[in-house]
């Protein structure tokens, strides 16, 4: 499904109005009328339900005006509270404002302490709260008055439906500063907007619905749109789907290069996350005094042990071995539980750069490419990073803050500077390719928030990759599957879920996506 930022959907309205002669009365009035329907689907009648309709000065507030007429005309009890004074408002909002003054609706023009007051007292006996302040074209920061009506809002706690996004959300982004809506619902039109799923702002949309407002699909069609949110039905498409003949050879060789001494978890998570994902053959390469160790952890994967540092970590003399076993493998992991020896580092920039197959890049092999992402143009094939926030800050030499204020953005330049998949982790997962893709994932909760979930992601990345799938592809549908399996883990209860319990579910998720 794809998804809209607040210009293309400018873009796409006024294509509409100026190309195909639709007028904008028409696109507002559906706009209304889609909200209506959904108020209507929540409640079997609007007759003699209270609302309070509050607008601004803009479209949003004229999407309002339709709102608050249709509901007069069902015998629903309506009050329309203006943030401002009617002067201000021009253009096909102002014809909906004076149909509804014709129409002797009450409507009040908040400009004095006492209008306050009127607004608190509606929302405090309203059964429903419309919220049609700020539209998709708000950026910065909320304050003053519109500060305060969102307060009244919020802690009135009456069901409220946001108009096309919550007041106070960025569209593109998702960010809020100051104050933002807290809706039960939002009614988004012709497309969705990102920041409906990107976090902070998903959490103040609540069930989101995509009305159809008349747009011709033609208009929407030849748009360059290149934002998408990961469906179902995308990715068991993708999916590669097992012949009744296949052996563990058929199945996909993977190769993860993980761990030291301190940190074995990582490198066995990683490399079960492969295996649970299908790969059929999976070798785990780590520093030589890990072998027992990880043999007795993992007994479906064969281990390889690599010479050493002094301090437990992968040293220079084992590029050489490492690239032998990548030249028989589909795909190499690289990263998990590393350390960030600098020994280390330095051999895993031979490896990412000399290495002939496929890679997907995590943790300690990301430390060790800040300041080196140029050498991710020399790799064989176009890998895949999987940077959590605060790895993606440190290779873009940006603060933790910056990131998640535009995980798109930032996600979006950095995978077409260094030609590259990023896969930037968090609520919500990011994929960017070089071409300036975007898909965004809405799978997964929070009890993912505990260690070893990333290594798991990065072992069902290059699972899927191991068994035929694109870099491009299984970097879609991994984040999507790796996102549903914490799901089923959490039908357990999220609170003390751990990676473990994500990897058991690996293959429950596979099987709901894709039946087998």
């Amino acid at each position: 499904m794809r998804v809209a930022t607040a210009s293309e959907m400018r873009e796409i309205d006024n294509i509409a109005i100026d190309e195909y002669g639709i007028p904008g009365t028409v696109l507002m009035e559906n706009a209304g009328v889609a909200v209506i329907r959904r108020l209507e689907s929540i409640w079997e009648s609007l007759a003699e339900r209270k609302f309070c309709v509050l607008a601004g000065k803009g479209n949003n507030g004229g999407d309002g005006y339709v709102i608050a007429r249709h509901l007069a005309n069902q015998g629903a009890k309506v009050k329309v509270f203006l943030l401002g004074e009617k002067a201000g408002i021009s253009g096909d909002a102002r014809i909906n404002l004076d149909i509804i003054d014709k129409m002797g609706l009450d409507i009040i023009e908040i400009v004095s302490e006492r209008d306050w007051d009127k607004v608190k007292v509606a929302a405090a006996f309203s059964d429903c709260l419309v919220d049609a302040l700020l539209g998709t074209g708000f950026r910065g920061e909320v304050g003053g008055d519109m500060a305060h009506i969102i307060d009244i809002m919020n802690a009135a706690g009456k069901l409220v439906i946001a108009v096309d996004i919550p007041s106070g959300v960025e569209a593109d982004t998702g960010r809020i500063c100051g104050k933002a809506v807290q809706a039960a619902y939002t009614v988004t039109f012709g497309l969705p907007k990102p920041g409906l799923f990107l976090y902070p702002g998903a959490e103040c949309a609540g069930e989101i619905t995509v009305a159809d407002i008349g747009i011709p699909t033609a208009v929407v069609s030849r748009q360059n749109i290149k934002q998408n949110i990961i469906m179902a039905g995308m990715v068991r498409a993708i999916l590669p789907r097992r012949s009744p003949a296949a052996h563990k050879g058929t199945s996909g060789r993977t190769l993860v290069i993980a761990g030291s001494r301190d940190l074995s978890g990582a490198a066995a998570m990683a490399a079960e996350g492969a295996l649970r994902a299908g790969a059929g053959l999976v070798t785990l390469s780590a520093p030589a005094s890990l072998q027992n160790l990880l043999a007795m952890k993992l007994t479906e994967v064969m281990t390889k042990p690599l010479a050493e540092t002094a301090t437990g970590g992968i040293c220079r003399e084992a590029v050489g071995e490492m690239l032998q076993l990548a030249s028989g493998s589909d795909v190499v992991a690289i990263g998990p539980g590393l350390g960030r020896h600098e020994e280390t580092a330095s051999a895993v920039r031979e490896t990412i750069t000399t290495a002939q197959c496929p890679l997907v890049i995590d943790a300690d092999a990301l430390y060790a490419l800040a300041g080196y992402t140029n050498l991710l143009n020399e790799c064989a094939a176009l890998p895949v990073l999987t940077p959590h926030p605060g790895e993606m800050a440190r290779l873009t030499k940006l603060d933790v803050e910056a990131v998640n204020a535009d995980r798109v953005g930032v996600a979006r330049q950095a995978a077409g500077e260094w030609g590259c998949i990023i896969v930037l982790k968090g609520a919500r997962t990011v994929v960017a390719f070089p071409d300036g893709e975007i898909y965004i994932n809405t799978t997964g909760n929070a009890g993912m928030a505990t260690g070893g979930t990333g290594d798991v992601l990065t072992g069902v990345i290059a699972g899927l990759i191991a068994q035929g799938m694109s870099s491009h592809d299984a970097a879609v549908a991994g984040v999507y599957v790796h996102g549903l399996a914490g799901d089923v883990a959490a039908q357990g209860g999220m609170v003390g879920m751990t990676a473990m319990d994500l990897l058991k579910a690996v293959p429950a998720a596979l099987y709901g996506i894709t039946g087998c």
